[in-house]
């Protein structure tokens, strides 16, 4: 039977112009609909019965990634939104629940690991997280809830089935999503960081979203005056396994803030979040942590060129001089160590040092005069000086005109 939220949902057709458009296919998917969907049309906007639910998502033909701010108690990285879900909407607001208790599995991770699908789990383990600490259980909640009720996911639409191999998929569709939209990011880039003093409106975080997903708006979950979920529309052409994640504006009246005075309060309860301040010659990211062992548990990559300090790493592998550092995860792996970001796994590809989706296997970094090292050369590189929030490449070597180390900065 489907639920019903406030009647004050109405129904909101997506906006085409500027619209994101996220291509399928994800980081490996298991399955998915048969290789070839006939002109597959885009779910929300039919205009007739479309029969083969394989190949279109009815009838919760909106899907929502929905993302958390936990701050009491702090859940996942201080940098990073975590993960709620991925909804099914009816296109107007209502929406299905627990379609399938035949499907209502009690051991996602078990499931997850029987594929061999350890980087997800995680990833998953580090951003999807539960306030209450039961993990588990909260991913049995949205897959039994939301998973069970998206129609592409049905088994028999897949051509060669493996029993809970779409429960996989949606788990792997979820992160995939999540990780195309960083949320602390693109917040801290319009000015909007977390801060126990400030205050934003409804309008000013809109803009800095709309700014990465032109056309569209979001929904803002806000409780006690602070922000702490924020929901990403999308309709959908195909199955949500390998189909076209299209941006749309939310299918109905759902947001929770007011339009003035939103708190966004920092998960570790100080003031506004680490920063690089530009002082002279350089940048030093604010923190009053002592140092520890390098590359060791979480910290900053701090940039040194020309003799001085200049700037950090950002999550994606880049480097700017000024705004919000973000936080590594270091590992130890055999005689080196690994490193992760929100974006995921870092690594050097094609030259360059990334982080997020393209890394298909974390690099094993090591560690040369407590400067981060790879393949032995602690020497970096980029096409020339960062300045201000201008982000940069990071080469592996000297090669490039830029020459830089990459220092660790304990938290």
């Amino acid at each position: 039977m489907a639920s019903s939220v406030p009647s004050i949902r109405t129904l909101s057709k997506l906006a085409v112009g500027g619209a994101q458009v996220l291509l399928g296919g994800g980081q490996g998917v298991l399955g998915g609909t048969p290789a070839t969907c006939s002109n597959p049309q885009l779910s929300c906007h039919n205009t007739t019965i479309v029969q083969d639910l394989c190949c279109f998502n009815a009838p919760g033909g909106q899907l929502l990634q929905t993302q958390f701010w936990d701050t009491s108690p702090a859940t996942g990285p201080d940098d990073s939104w975590t993960i709620h879900g991925l909804w099914p909407d009816r296109c107007d607001g209502t929406y299905d629940s627990n379609c399938d208790p035949t499907r209502a599995y009690t051991n996602i991770s078990a499931i997850i690991k029987s594929f061999g699908k350890t980087d997800l789990l995680s990833y998953m383990n580090t951003y999807w997280k539960d306030y209450n600490g039961d993990d588990e259980t909260f991913w049995e909640h949205e897959w039994s809830k939301h998973g069970t009720c998206i129609s592409t996911l049905e088994p028999e639409c897949y051509s060669d089935h493996k029993p809970t191999e779409e429960v996989v998929d949606y788990f792997q569709k979820v992160v995939d999503l999540f990780q195309s939209l960083p949320s602390y990011e693109w917040l801290a880039a319009a000015g909007i960081t977390p801060s126990t003093s400030k205050t934003y409106t409804t309008a000013q975080i809109q803009a800095a979203l709309s700014a990465k997903r032109p056309g569209v708006t979001v929904t803002l979950g806000c409780s006690s005056g602070a922000l702490n979920e924020i929901w990403y529309h999308y309709d959908v052409r195909g199955s949500v396994q390998t189909g076209e994640f299209v941006a749309a504006n939310p299918d109905g009246t759902k947001s929770t803030c007011a339009s003035t005075g939103i708190k966004y309060l920092p998960k570790n309860g100080g003031g506004s979040t680490p920063t690089a301040t530009t002082t002279g010659s350089g940048s030093t990211p604010t923190s009053t942590s002592t140092p520890g062992t390098p590359f060791s548990g979480k910290g900053y990559l701090n940039v040194n060129t020309g003799g001085a300090q200049k700037g950090c790493i950002i999550s994606a592998g880049t480097w700017y001089t000024s705004g919000t550092c973000a936080t590594f995860t270091a590992a130890s792996s055999g005689n080196g160590f690994t490193l992760t970001s929100s974006k995921g796994k870092c690594g050097v590809v094609s030259g360059t040092f990334t982080c997020g989706s393209s890394v298909s296997t974390a690099t094993a970094f090591t560690s040369s005069d407590e400067k981060l090292a790879a393949g032995g050369n602690a020497a970096w590189s980029a096409d020339t000086i960062a300045s201000g929030s201008t982000q940069q490449a990071v080469y592996a070597g000297a090669d490039h005109s830029a020459a830089l180390e990459i220092v660790w900065q304990s938290l």
